[in-house]
């Protein structure tokens, strides 16, 4: 680990060397790995004998990793471990007296239980661990429950265990779209939501609903283990494999004629949804070290678009079919080689396809795509047990992606700017990739101190693609009375070659000390290093910091803080722009006030036309984000907490897009190269404010309530949009500066759930939001750029107000006991759920039109779902 964190330290200081303007952020990074390194351990008292036992789940499977924590009598400080590949531990030479021992492991309950130790040693404990759900931490013991300073307790987590999702109202058991709403959108990164499933960074969640066990927002939000900070992430928990037969079985179903109409729609669309998904888990021929889980879920789809159109001959309505299958398959064999090394394959098969898709709204059935996606992955993860205070974790991840788009018709594309849009979709392309993602972790436990590192391996692949959209062209109109005339203000087409093959490739690397300098004082240093190809910014250090503490013996009440440096990521796609788009492989042509309908009457040969450029800036840079926190969180009641959270962030160097080679004011006339069209060039010169103020009220509320819920006071202004944003005019950015897309003032989430007795559950959901802000636009192309995005003179980027959403949602369920066990946990249940979506049929209208001169400004073409109902059957044994 030293070695680690030296090698950590000589590439910070040759960067430092390289860069002089780095060295105040080179001393800081330096100054906190050093006090992480050399910060005292504590010392074991004298001992006679050894307090042992196992960790289990409520299923009898062992635990592997929880961490043990002893407290000395007398002697401040404490003693630490993690239990082996069997769930075992073992404290040795421990002196005669009473001590505090607490176990912790990510998914569960912590427990606290005194152990006394006398005149001989003491048996061996049993300890079982509860799944953790919505209530907050409990301790077997007599004293008053507290609240722990351990990094990961953090209570304005938000966390939901499979039992919890079982009984809230989820939507098509979409449990990660149902936990995105947690999300801040200022934490999420060019790439879009981090997902980590099992401690790695994934694409995909490879396994099917019913086989997750726990799903975390914001829990330790300053890790230097993962890239993005807490809001910004989603870690998921699948189950593992059991060494007794359980398994779940799940149908929903869902039908038109039992929802309310679509306010846009004339008729309601004959829609019906079908999910089959279920897992099953167990030994392989009765192996007491040997299991296997095997997931699976399909979806059949038939919905249906809502077309909202103006066309030359009046208003468009209508009901377009977009059907959809999803199928995904998954298995998974472990097995345990000793006591101290385990290992798990899993291999998983995910095949869509969806017709029609991005039909609905001004978007013509003519326009529509149908695309295939294709994706199998193989992941290995392996665990070793080096030492009692020692842990290894290491997963490999493979995999092999396909995705096709085809347009429904091949016709040039007809777009005039939010009215409507005809002829083809111009969206056929080919996407394959052949990826790895790695991650090793290297757990050290010692007195005082957990201290963290490792590798990860988000993303290194080898991506093909070929871009065929556009191949016809398309034409775009400001509005009805030039399409009527003829008169376009611009047609784009795109010639050449559009097959690219290039590698893509993103390191990090961490380190952190969690530092428990007294039982009431935690202190977490962390240092991350990323890297990404094709930027050769190669100063991407990022020191986080946290800590915690709890004034006075009780320990009811815990002030949380922290601030930390998290690097974005550029993604994909701006990679292979810069390379397709480089002037000769793939050649873009954007015509302005062509003829119609043959762009080329009046404007020569295309070979006479400038090309397009798209690339990355002399002087980018890796956007960053500062965040930084303080909270105060208090135990109310025994099972009762309250948080309340301000959170502060800056972004540095954000991406955005622009044309340096857009004509000149005042007349914006001409371009400054005439051999060249949009010279895009994508940069880091923007920058973004947040700051919030969030309160959390979680676990046993009432009697009869347990949940959630959190009021989120917030502001957020930049002057970018992302990566693909393009500012109207090149030459003026003082119109930038604005609210952010995302920005909302006030959020209120409720989840949880109702039990009045043994009749059913009910189980609720409510959000309620204020508006979020759209772009005033004239829609023409006032700057000759060829895209009509211009605003009126003095109006700013978001100035208009969206309205505000508000949304309730139910689940009763009733479960019925098929046959008992032996045991309470034992047996075949079955449960009838009836979930209501919207029960309060409330239109919450969205896509906002900012355009003057589209026939729908200052109106919505469309909205979020109406009232739905949802029947679902689950068998679990």
């Amino acid at each position: 680990m030293i070695r680690f964190l030296c090698f950590v330290l000589r590439h910070l200081q040759l960067s430092t060397l390289e860069n002089p303007k780095s060295m105040s952020r080179a001393a800081l990074l330096a100054a906190l790995v050093l006090i992480g390194c050399f910060t005292g351990h504590a010392q074991s008292p004298s001992a006679r004998f050894s307090i042992s036992g196992m960790v289990q789940d409520q299923a009898g499977a062992a635990i592997v990793g929880a961490r043990i924590e002893l407290g000395a009598p007398n002697i401040p400080g404490i003693q630490s471990t993690t239990t082996d590949q069997a769930g075992q531990f073992e404290f040795k030479r421990i002196a005669a007296g009473k001590y505090p021992l607490r176990v912790s492991s990510q998914g569960f309950e912590s427990t606290t239980l005194d152990v006394t130790v006398g005149s001989q040693a003491p048996a061996p404990l049993q300890v079982v661990m509860a799944v953790a759900s919505l209530r907050q931490e409990t301790t077997v013991t007599s004293e008053p429950a507290k609240i722990s300073t351990e990094a990961t307790d953090n209570k304005d987590t938000v966390g939901l265990t499979e039992q919890s999702l079982s009984n809230l109202p989820v939507f098509d058991q979409d449990y990660i779209g149902a936990m995105s709403r947690f999300l801040d959108p200022g934490s999420v990164g060019t790439n879009g939501v981090t997902l980590v499933v099992n401690g790695m960074e994934v694409n995909n969640l490879g396994v099917s609903p019913s086989a997750i066990k726990e799903i975390k927002i914001n829990q330790d939000p300053y890790s230097a283990e993962y890239q993005r900070p807490g809001r910004g992430r989603i870690e998921v928990t699948t189950k593992p494999g059991s060494p007794e037969y359980h398994g779940t079985l799940n149908f929903i179903f869902r039908d038109a004629h039992l929802n309310a109409r679509d306010p846009f729609a004339l008729t309601r669309p004959p829609e019906q949804r079908r999910i089959y998904e279920g897992y099953l888990s167990g030994p392989i021929r009765s192996s007491k070290k040997t299991s296997f889980l095997f997931s699976v879920s399909r979806k059949e789809e038939d919905l249906q678009s809502v077309v909202v159109a103006e066309g030359p001959a009046g208003a468009i309505r209508a009901n377009v079919p977009a059907p959809s299958r999803t199928l995904l398959l998954s298995g998974q064999i472990s097995h345990t080689v000793s006591d101290t090394n385990t290992f798990s394959i899993r291999e998983s098969l995910l095949v869509e396809s969806v017709n029609n898709q991005n039909v609905g709204g001004t978007t013509l059935a003519e326009a529509g795509v149908n695309s295939r996606n294709m994706e199998q992955e193989i992941t290995f993860s392996q665990q070793t047990v080096l030492s009692p205070k020692l842990v290894n974790n290491f997963r490999l991840l493979l995999g092999v992606e396909s995705q096709s788009a085809e347009s429904v018709t091949r016709n040039r594309r007809i777009v005039v700017l939010d009215a409507f849009t005809g002829g083809g979709a111009q969206a056929d392309y080919l996407r394959t990739e052949y990826h790895a993602q790695l991650m090793e972790v290297l757990s050290y436990s010692t007195g005082k101190h957990l201290i963290k590192g490792g590798i990860n391996v988000p993303d290194l692949s080898r991506r093909g693609f070929d871009n065929n959209i556009n191949s016809a062209g398309t034409f775009y109109f400001s509005t009805l009375a030039d399409y009527a005339q003829g008169r376009p203000f611009s047609f784009v087409l795109q010639q050449g070659n559009g097959h690219i093959v290039f590698l893509e490739k993103a390191i990090g690397l961490f380190a952190q000390d969690e530092y428990h300098l007294r039982k009431n004082l935690m202190l977490s240093f962390g240092l991350r290093y990323d890297w990404q190809n094709y930027f050769h910014d190669n100063n991407n250090f990022a020191p986080r910091f946290s800590f915690a503490y709890a004034p006075g013996n009780s320990q009811k009440t815990v002030f949380r803080g922290g601030a930390g440096i998290f690097n974005d990521r550029s993604g994909a796609r701006p990679i292979q722009d810069i390379l397709l788009f480089n002037g000769s492989r793939l050649r873009q042509y954007v015509i302005l006030n062509p003829t119609y309908p043959d762009p080329l009457a009046a404007n020569g040969t295309l070979t006479a036309q400038p090309v397009s450029v798209t690339r990355l800036a002399p002087n980018i840079n890796i956007p960053y984000t500062i965040q930084y926190s303080f909270s105060m969180e208090r135990q109310l009641q025994k099972t009762t907490t309250l948080a309340i959270t301000y959170l502060g962030a800056r972004g540095v160097d954000q991406f955005r897009s622009r044309d340096i080679n857009a004509p000149l004011p005042p007349n914006y006339s001409a371009r400054p190269d005439s051999s060249i069209g949009v010279l895009r060039e994508i940069e880091s010169q923007g920058r973004r404010l947040t700051n919030a103020l969030e309160i959390t009220l979680r676990g046993n509320v009432t009697r009869f309530f347990n949940g959630m819920t959190q009021y989120r006071l917030a502001s957020a202004h930049d002057n970018t949009s992302g990566i693909t944003y393009f500012p109207p005019n090149a030459y003026d950015l003082s119109g930038e500066w604005g609210r952010s897309d995302f920005d909302r003032r006030h959020r209120f989430e409720l989840l949880g759930t109702i039990n009045p007795g043994k009749l059913f559950n009910l189980g609720a959901s409510v959000s309620l939001y204020s508006g979020q802000p759209y772009t005033l636009t004239t829609g023409l192309d006032q700057f000759h750029i060829g895209t009509a995005n211009a605003r009126p003179a003095g109006v700013p980027r978001n100035s208009l107000q969206g309205p505000a959403y508000a949304d309730l949602d139910l689940r009763w369920s009733r479960d019925f006991s098929v046959r008992k066990g032996k045991k309470k946990d034992e047996g075949v249940k079955a449960t009838v759920a009836v979930d209501a979506f919207n029960v309060l049929n409330e239109v919450n209208y969205s896509s906002f039109i900012g355009n003057l001169s589209s026939p729908f400004f200052g109106q919505a073409i469309a909205s979020q779902p109406p009232r739905r109902l949802q029947f679902s059957f689950r068998l679990k044994f």
